[in-house]
């Protein structure tokens, strides 16, 4: 994340927890990133200097007045003006930070070689909440290289249980003692 990015993204938060908005814009900025990355050209049309600044200002007010707060347009708008909308995922990223931080949220991420069932799902977040004190936001990967396991990663750290890693840890042990 640019410093550009934080700097945005924690003006932006600031404004919205101002006016306990912080869980609404949060909702809109996520679908707004989802967006953007499944219909790349419409970003990719905001970005082309080849309109003008209040061209491109005029289309994004023109697809999103009426559909998102006022204060994500007008974040969006300046990111236009600014021809900075490149780093809007990292404007998220900020904004959800600080979101979680004043929410005790800490968000964590698992890789299987196979989905997890509904059961170890909930076991899975409960023991994380249980040990950090925080509601714990699950993101899931399936990777069938890990062989089986649980890689996790949370707070910065990264845990590596699986199969995959053990046995590279053999292989590398064996290759020593040759």
């Amino acid at each position: 994340m640019t410093e550009l990015a934080r700097e945005y993204g924690d003006g932006l938060y600031a404004l919205a927890d101002e006016e306990n908005l912080t869980a609404e814009v949060l909702e809109q900025m996520q679908a707004l990133k989802a967006c953007f990355r499944e219909q790349p050209d419409f970003l990719r049309l905001l970005s082309n200097m080849s309109l003008s600044k209040d061209e491109r200002v005029q289309i994004l007010d023109g697809a999103l007045r009426g559909q998102v707060h006022p204060y994500v347009l007008n974040f969006l708008k300046i990111l236009c003006e600014r021809g900075a909308l490149s780093e809007y995922e990292g404007c998220v990223a900020a904004y959800t930070a600080l979101y979680n931080q004043a929410h005790g949220i800490t968000e964590a991420s698992v890789t299987t070689a196979a989905p997890l069932g509904k059961d170890q799902r909930k076991r899975l977040v409960e023991k994380l909440s249980a040990m950090t004190g925080r509601t714990v936001v699950l993101s899931e990967k399936v990777d069938p290289s890990v062989l089986g396991g649980v890689l996790l990663e949370m707070n910065g750290k990264r845990y590596d249980n699986t199969v995959r890693r053990r046995l590279d840890g053999i292989r590398n042990a064996m290759a020593g003692e040759a």
